[in-house]
């Protein structure tokens, strides 16, 4: 059993339930929108980071959301290369928990990069199972990621997306089963439950489900809500059995997901999360 298993994924956070602030990186080189300047996707990332940590996140998300569209399994070096680079110098900038997501579902090069940045965790959008995306059909990994994850980077908790958003689960397991199977056999440190797409509202009722599949089998893995999260649903999403959530559209600047960080808004979500978890650990 590694590090990340023994210890609850939750107890790297300093709030009971954390609020989890992304930084969407624009287009790295090679992919289509590149801006053709290296500096200034650097400056981006450390000043979104720099305005979640100040507006009062718990801890953020790096993700290569801007490279559409996407590799669906594996990236090529050159985009490990420059996501290593950028989560380097957000790692520099900031003091809480850093996680990584590449997308699609390249789990090797998240936790390659999370390796040899000193992140907290990584973020895999097909653990377990198969679905049906834009990219064609995507398959869990579990057994791959797990096994690397032992050899370079013990300590990088593994959070993993249930019925992943942007996606249609191929079979007929339910989504308390999936967030079983996500935790029970592929190891899992956590699950991130979401709406059908970017910025769309979770719908309560899967939390709900999921939650309490986790807790009749006695399960410690916390329960991500994974979008839609805004200053009025964040009370409900904990309502529903949340131990967290993962907020990106609604802390940008007039709310458009590709728009820079509002320290404004990253307060008045963090606020509400914290009306909802009022204890420090």
């Amino acid at each position: 059993m590694t590090t990340a298993q023994q210890d609850s994924l939750l107890d790297r956070f300093d709030h009971e339930r954390p609020l989890i602030g992304m930084v969407h990186l624009p287009a790295l080189p090679g992919a289509p929108g590149f801006g053709g300047d290296r500096d200034a996707l650097d400056e981006r990332a450390r000043t979104d980071a720099t305005r979640l940590e100040s507006g009062g996140i718990d801890a953020i998300m790096l993700e290569n959301f801007g490279d559409a569209p996407f590799y669906p399994e594996t990236v090529p070096p050159h985009v490990v290369a420059d996501m290593t680079a950028i989560a380097s110098t957000v790692a520099d900038a900031v003091d809480v928990p850093l996680g990584i997501n590449v997308l699609r579902n390249d789990a090797e090069a998240a936790l390659s990069i999370a390796a040899a940045v000193d992140a907290d965790f990584i973020r895999t959008n097909v653990h377990v199972g198969t679905a049906a995306t834009d990219q064609g059909v995507l398959e869990g990994r579990a057994h791959e990621t797990v096994r690397l994850r032992e050899r370079i980077a013990p300590d990088v908790g593994i959070l993993a997306d249930v019925h992943v958003k942007h996606a249609t689960p191929v079979g007929e397991a339910s989504i308390e089963q999936a967030a079983l199977e996500t935790v029970e056999r592929g190891k899992a440190d956590g699950v991130i439950v979401s709406g059908s797409g970017t910025g769309s509202e979770t719908a309560l009722e899967d939390v709900e489900r999921v939650a309490a599949e986790l807790s009749a089998h006695d399960l410690q893995a916390p329960v991500f809500v994974g979008s839609g999260v805004t200053a009025d649903t964040v009370g409900d999403c904990v309502a529903a059995g949340a131990d967290g959530a993962i907020a990106g559209t609604a802390l940008k600047e007039d709310g458009e997901t590709t728009n820079p960080v509002s320290v404004d808004h990253v307060e008045q979500v963090v606020q509400a999360a914290r009306e909802h978890s009022p204890s420090d650990r």
